[in-house]
């Protein structure tokens, strides 16, 4: 079956570039480093807003909107925050503009310069949190919990489609605690609640853990993630949620009554996920002929494809392919049927093989004649013959089984390549082969962390929150060292 010009795995960049392009997730526009995301790619980041704003909701969250503009005041109030967003911000200096004299086009107005500068928000913390100063008053208004559903600008030199763009869209929860106690569970609630999304929607395993204080949030007194594995042998944080202590309610001034009248600052946290998960999920699962997506987050778990001659034969089809599609979607299946006449079956298996549909269900003249129908699962590229009224059930299991399938691959993936390594010599070897993750005890400062990543260009991605503390020395400096942490080189 044709591939479609897609790059092998062994020039890992190429292939994922290939796939987000040629499986219409999304394109390059032409403002540098944004992205278009096309139908296609979009419907698959509904799928992942619908289960997890389900999520937030269900954990008592609402959802908010704030505005995109910034007052550069505001970020100016947190030292840490600013200080690690500063070199990211784009700015918004004017108001207006006009016509040029030459009439040949338009230009900025230089009468109509802003008072002060606005900032495209990087992350909202410090405009959030400036209205919560509004909306906080008494213990009786605590815990305030709110997630918004918005785009965010940071300015990146090297961008990547979904990993890494200047625009990019999120989900970021902004929560606000009478006691340290609940904001510290509600950081910790979160993440729990990214490593359930992306282990049982996306079938990506995750390692759960703390950054370390130099990869730890702008303002954040701890930041807790996520970590996936890919294909290639990097790791990709793929969620963030941050105890922010009482940072920004000091910065912003958002006190609370307590029940015995005493006035005290708020404590905090902040979560988020991106449109990286979109990356996450083509280089966890795909392979060289195309995208291979988790039934969970497909647009369309099955496809059906019709296989006809004349307009005759694909009436009799259509009704029988009509009659399946009402049985599947009774089960709460989401069913394509392609039967457009503009494209031979063919093009259209090669097609959704790239897209990656899970389930491709084949339905010719002899299907009719022999009550059956053929099935090719898209994860291991098996096709089967299966009765049709028993077809409801089939997919419904398959699907099921692909979806655990899927899970299973990664996690054998990740154990092949999660190494216990105690030498150095042997951590460099492993680094520069780009095998994986390594387990490997740290002195906890940050110059041998720097030291670490500059002759690897390994950096720590967490220390992992099951890790039972283990007596060792520092793979580096042979120092004491009280447990083991993760190290990868990442994107």
């Amino acid at each position: 079956m044709e591939n479609k010009g897609i790059t092998s795995r062994e020039d890992f960049s190429q292939w994922y570039n290939d796939i987000v392009i040629k499986a219409g997730l999304a394109e390059h526009s032409e403002v540098r480093g944004c992205m278009i995301i096309k139908p296609y790619g979009y419907a698959i980041w509904e799928k992942m807003q619908a289960i997890l704003d389900k999520k937030f909701k269900e954990t008592g969250h609402e959802n908010a909107y704030f505005p995109l503009l910034i007052p550069k005041s505001y970020l100016s109030k947190e030292a840490d925050h600013i200080e690690g967003f500063a070199k990211e911000c784009a700015v918004v200096t004017h108001y207006r503009l006009k016509t040029s004299e030459d009439g040949t086009g338009v230009v900025v107005d230089p009468d109509a310069k802003l008072e002060e500068e606005l900032i495209i928000r990087p992350t909202s913390e410090t405009i959030i949190w400036n209205t919560f100063r509004g909306w906080v008053q008494s213990y009786r208004d605590l815990p305030l919990l709110i997630n918004q559903w918005c785009n965010v600008m940071r300015w990146e030199m090297r961008t990547r489609l979904f990993l890494r763009t200047s625009e990019f869209l999120w989900q970021e929860g902004h929560t606000a605690h009478a006691l340290e106690s609940e904001a510290l569970e509600e950081t910790e609630k979160m993440l729990d609640v990214y490593a359930d999304f992306s282990e049982k929607f996306m079938a990506i395993p995750v390692i759960k853990g703390l950054k370390t204080p130099t990869e730890r949030f702008a303002g954040a007194v701890e930041t807790y993630c996520i970590e996936g594995l890919m294909q290639d042998g990097k790791a990709l944080q793929m969620g963030t949620s941050h105890f922010l202590g009482q940072n920004f309610a000091k910065a912003f001034d958002v006190k609370f009554a307590t029940k015995e009248g005493k006035l005290e600052h708020v404590w905090a946290s902040s979560w988020g996920v991106s449109t990286r998960l979109m990356g996450a999920l083509v280089m966890a699962h795909s392979d060289d002929s195309g995208l291979v997506l988790p039934p969970q987050l497909a647009p369309y778990p099955v496809v059906i494809v019709p296989i006809y001659k004349g307009e005759e034969q694909l009436a009799e089809i259509n009704e029988v392919a009509f009659e399946i599609k009402s049985k599947l979607e009774a089960k709460g299946i989401e069913v394509k049927y392609d039967n457009r006449d503009t494209h031979k079956p063919g093009w259209k298996f090669a097609d959704y093989e790239l897209k990656g549909v899970p389930v491709r269900l084949a339905l010719g003249k002899r299907d009719l004649e022999n009550g059956t129908i053929e099935v090719a699962r898209r994860d291991t590229k098996e096709k089967t013959t299966v009765e049709r009224a028993t077809i409801d059930k089939y997919v419904d299991d398959l699907l099921k089984e692909i979806q655990q399938n899927l899970f299973d691959k990664a996690l054998d993936f990740r154990k092949n390549n999660l190494q216990k390594i105690d030498d150095f010599d042997e951590f460099k070897k492993v680094m520069k082969e780009g095998k994986g993750m390594v387990s490997a005890h740290w002195d906890g400062t940050a110059e041998t962390e720097q030291k670490i990543k500059e002759q690897t260009k390994a950096t720590i991605r967490c220390i992992p929150l099951d890790v039972i503390d283990e007596d060792g020395e520092c793979i580096l400096t042979k120092k004491p060292s009280k447990r083991r942490v993760i190290f990868a080189k990442a994107y």
